[in-house]
């Protein structure tokens, strides 16, 4: 069986998806079984199974490269190599169209004022944040992704920040609650 997909990154991101002398790139191809082609003119990256399939991971590598596409450092993209993490973007044109000082906006409500939002996001979530371009990109548990996912969607379509925060607070809460029924009834 062959695998190959082909997908395009930003210009701008090709340096930090090749590393410091290549070793990002290296770390990937090692890491997940696969060897990449990187065009820098077009941003394209070629994805290519190297070895036998049982003991690649194909599908991990393109996470990585759609994950680093989107602004995360390589460190915090790795992260997806574990089973239990996932990656989510979230196209914010979809919530104001082509205009440029709207998509600003909204990115600032996003980050909000000296990064709070973001943090405080990611801290009652624990997924992480990437705001970059006209995305949003979240990586972590299925749970806590589902719920970044929800904030960041709240906060692109004008809700308070204050009620973004509170429903945060209270699926954390609620989380809480079923580990610790979860660990009664054993």
């Amino acid at each position: 069986m062959s695998f190959e997909q082909t997908l395009k990154i930003p210009l701008d991101r090709i340096g930090v998806l090749l590393g410091k002398q290549g070793s990002t790139k290296a770390e990937i191809e090692k890491t997940c079984n696969v060897s990449l082609a990187v065009d820098s003119k077009t941003g394209e990256v070629t994805v290519k199974l190297k070895g036998s399939v049982e003991e690649a991971e194909p599908f991990k590598a393109v996470a990585i490269i759609n994950a680093i596409g989107r602004g995360f450092s390589p460190q915090r993209a790795f992260k997806l190599l574990s089973d239990s993490s996932v990656l989510e973007t979230i196209d914010l044109r979809e919530y104001v169209g082509r205009s440029k000082d709207a998509l600003t906006r909204i990115k600032g409500r996003i980050i909000g004022l000296r990064g709070k939002a973001r943090r405080v996001i990611e801290e009652l979530t624990g997924a992480e944040i990437s705001v970059y371009g006209h995305t949003v990109a979240i990586i972590g548990e299925p749970e806590g992704v589902r719920l970044a996912s929800e904030a960041v969607k709240m906060l692109a379509s004008g809700s308070q920040h204050s009620t973004v925060y509170r429903m945060l607070q209270r699926a954390r809460h609620k989380a809480k609650f079923e580990r610790l029924k979860l660990w009664e009834e054993e």
